[in-house]
């Protein structure tokens, strides 16, 4: 009899098959004499410089920037002087070369959980370096995706970026994992791949190899055992939908004509080619949307010893005004800071990163880095003709708004917005409007600083969940203030790719949603199948449950 596992559903889709589990990590040996602890170090360390270059040589080839940025940030860990340090400890005190490492990795873990925010996120980095690290010393094959010749449902713990990031949609169909959350790197790569994801799954590790099961990754669900017959049934439903949200392009409406603008997160001008196209022309789209809702500009600074000059950031901001479908262009300057490390910034180590110098706050100590950025984007403007629309993450006063606001127009930048992303400035939205063009509302960070909850947290991941009456409550107070003030007011978070969901945005008064790519034609047709009347309704009914799981089942797609 069929068992219904329920998790977070973190990427839309349906598939069914047969579930292959990744290995588990490398097993140590019993500890052993060390008679030569040179040579063991040098074993030690020498696993982790070739695991650095294995994930510097992945970061090379992934398909897209968050993909590249992540495994670039792995690859940095495996090469930290730091945890080479602490392997170096370890083997003086008498330890192995794979104990070391195993023990230094897990010191390292302990202080990133105990950091938050970003650093927290790292944990998980953490612990696939260790295990490529001790496999190979113990001269053992590493860890990874299974392949055992025919299409199958990966269900694991959790995975790690250099798991997720080579991904073939050919063979895994979907992802389950125990662990991770919303904003998880497997969230993050699933959506970018167009694979059903659920995670946070409790029950997940006791699922047998080779069991035939279903994934729901709209509303979570795992169907489990359900037997090969109904596994093809739902194949072919699922196929039928991927064919018919092919061939769904155009702007985004409701039913009844009621235009959303359905927008690209990108971190580069890169991902406005997909795989095996040549670079779009000047204004031609090179991808499904209708222009860019998030350009992540951090993506040019991440991992760097040297700030980018400012020709190199004029460059790469150009590139992107020149490719974006329609030339509509929101540019994110600089999200980073104490939870995002960047060597040149210099910042002080904080106790708690998550609420340091962070986002916009970091013109505090450095203007002259968001100076700099502001000078490229307007001269890559005036360069190719296009009038970006240009944001600061982390703004929490009305202060800081003003402030951003006078910087960027001084410059000749016409649209100048902020990211909503702590409740401060929700609940101050009309007043901010005041000083700003538009907002755009970044529901991973709103969802962490509003439940006050990590967003790697796997114990509280049901506290980040989109579908939270809070969350909604204060998106809900945004675009009613931006209706108010005539002004746009969108939502980029990763929440805007939920086909139901974004029914339900678009009923609070949400005028945009920015995605990853493959997201797109799925919000597109669930908007095209629902009145503007229904979508107010799919929003009173959310918000009035408590609930989130009941909140996805009191409201019904339309057909």
């Amino acid at each position: 009899m069929a068992e219904t596992l329920r998790g977070l559903g973190v990427s839309s889709g349906l598939a069914a098959g047969r579930v292959c589990r990744m290995a588990g990590p490398p097993e140590l040996p019993a500890p052993s004499l060390v008679t030569d602890a040179d040579a063991e170090l040098d074993s030690a360390l020498n696993a982790l410089r070739a695991t650095a270059s294995e994930l510097a040589e992945r970061a090379e080839k992934a398909p897209d920037a968050d993909a590249k940025a992540i495994l670039e940030a792995q690859s940095f860990i495996a090469d930290d002087p730091g945890l080479h340090e602490s392997v170096e400890t370890s083997v003086r005190s008498g330890k192995n070369a794979a104990h070391a490492v195993d023990e230094a990795c897990a010191h390292h873990r302990r202080a990133l959980l105990a950091a938050g925010g970003y650093f927290a996120e790292r944990a998980a980095d953490l612990d696939d370096i260790r295990n490529r690290a001790v496999a190979a010393v113990l001269g053992l094959p590493v860890p990874g995706v299974p392949d055992p010749g025919h299409p199958f449902v990966l269900v694991a713990g959790d995975l790690s970026p250099a798991d997720t990031v080579n991904l073939d949609p050919g063979s895994v169909l979907a992802l389950v994992t125990e662990k991770g959350g919303p904003t998880s790197h497997t969230a993050i790569l699933a959506r970018a791949r167009g694979l059903p994801a659920v995670v946070a799954c409790r029950g997940a590790d006791d699922i047998a190899e080779g069991t035939w099961v279903s994934v729901d990754g709209q509303r979570g669900e795992v169907e489990v055992g359900i037997g090969e017959e109904t596994a093809a049934e739902v194949q072919s439903r699922a196929e039928a939908d991927r064919r018919r949200k092919g061939t769904s392009r155009g702007p985004g409406r409701t039913s009844d004509d009621h235009p959303v603008k359905l927008l690209l997160n990108i971190g580069s001008a890169a991902d406005l080619t997909p795989p095996g196209r040549v670079p779009p022309a000047e204004g031609a789209p090179g991808v499904d949307g209708e222009g860019v809702g998030l350009f992540r500009t951090e993506f040019l600074f991440l991992d760097r010893r040297e700030e980018p000059g400012y020709e190199e950031q004029v460059a790469a901001y150009a590139a992107v005004f020149r490719a974006a479908p329609g030339g509509h262009v929101v540019v994110r300057t600089l999200d980073a800071g104490t939870d995002k490390p960047l060597p040149f910034l210099g910042l002080a180590e904080e106790t708690n990163p998550a609420l340091g110098v962070r986002g916009l706050r970091v013109s505090r100590v450095r203007p002259e880095v968001l100076d700099v950025q502001l000078d490229a984007i307007a001269e890559a403007a005036r360069e190719t003709g296009a009038e970006p629309w240009v944001m600061a993450p982390m703004v929490t006063t009305v202060g800081e708004a003003a402030d951003f606001a006078g910087r960027a127009r001084a410059r000749g930048i016409v649209h100048v917005g902020a990211m909503v992303e702590v409740p401060a400035a929700a609940l101050r939205a009309g007043h901010l409007l005041k000083e700003l063009d538009f907002l755009s509302i970044g529901t991973n960070d709103l969802s962490q600083y509003t439940f006050a909850s990590d967003r790697q947290h796997g114990e509280l991941a049901d506290l980040l969940d989109p579908w939270q009456a809070a969350l909604l409550q204060l998106i809900a107070d945004c675009a009613a203030a931006g209706q108010a003030a005539g002004k746009p007011v969108g939502v980029c978070g990763e929440a805007a790719a939920d086909p139901l969901l974004a029914t339900v945005l678009v009923g609070l008064g949400v005028t945009s949603l920015s995605m990853s790519a493959p997201g797109i034609p799925a919000v597109r047709e669930s908007l095209a199948a629902h009145s503007l009347e229904q979508c107010r309704e799919n929003a009173r009914l959310a918000l009035a449950s408590d609930d989130p799981g009941e909140a996805r089942k009191a409201i019904v797609p339309a057909h």
